[in-house]
């Protein structure tokens, strides 16, 4: 930017800077996060004052505007290209892929399948009861605040729906097995 006291600088803070916050909002609506700001809007202040230094701008805000929308235009762009010329080397990495198996997430589903079972068989009373303190996280005073009962039954609940799961895992053979 030119000195403050000089007449460009004048021309400047007069005619270019005080658009300088409805430019950054306007290219952080249009071009997201896909650019650098401060380095467009530096750019775009460069490019006006060479333009209005070989002659008089029409209308200054229109070019800054024009320009800086250019400018991040072509990052873009180059951004693109480096990008694609990237994508042919990462064929050529030889990287762990360090996602589960096909083994893994079939035992994770038949797990999850199980518990379903166990938690289903369940009187409806204790099944609320341990689905709210366990899925939801409720507090024992929440839930028998909720369903209006004393917490101490909820307590007795938990403790039973526990047992009563834990039991069923041991029955089919694939869970932990009771343990007391």
């Amino acid at each position: 930017m030119p000195p403050p006291d000089s007449e460009l600088g004048q021309w400047f803070a007069a005619h270019v800077q005080p658009h300088e916050a409805m430019l950054r909002a306007w290219l952080r609506r249009r071009f997201d996060s896909g650019v650098e700001l401060d380095d467009i809007v530096q750019e775009a202040y460069v490019r006006v004052l060479r333009a209005h230094e070989s002659g008089p701008l029409a209308s200054p805000k229109a070019f800054l505007f024009a320009t800086a929308r250019n400018l991040a235009l072509d990052r873009l762009r180059r951004h693109e290209v480096s990008r694609t010329e990237l994508l042919g080397e990462i064929d050529s990495l030889h990287v762990l892929d360090e996602r589960e198996g096909i083994p893994e997430t079939l035992a994770r589903t038949q797990e999850l399948a199980l518990l379903t079972q166990a938690i289903q068989s369940l009187p409806t009373r204790c099944r609320q009861i341990l689905t709210l303190r366990k899925l939801y996280g409720l507090s024992h005073r929440e839930i028998a605040a909720r369903l209006g009962l004393s917490e101490s039954t909820v307590s007795n609940q938990i403790t039973i729906g526990i047992e009563k799961c834990t039991d069923f895992f041991a029955e089919h053979g694939d869970g932990p097995g009771p343990a007391r």
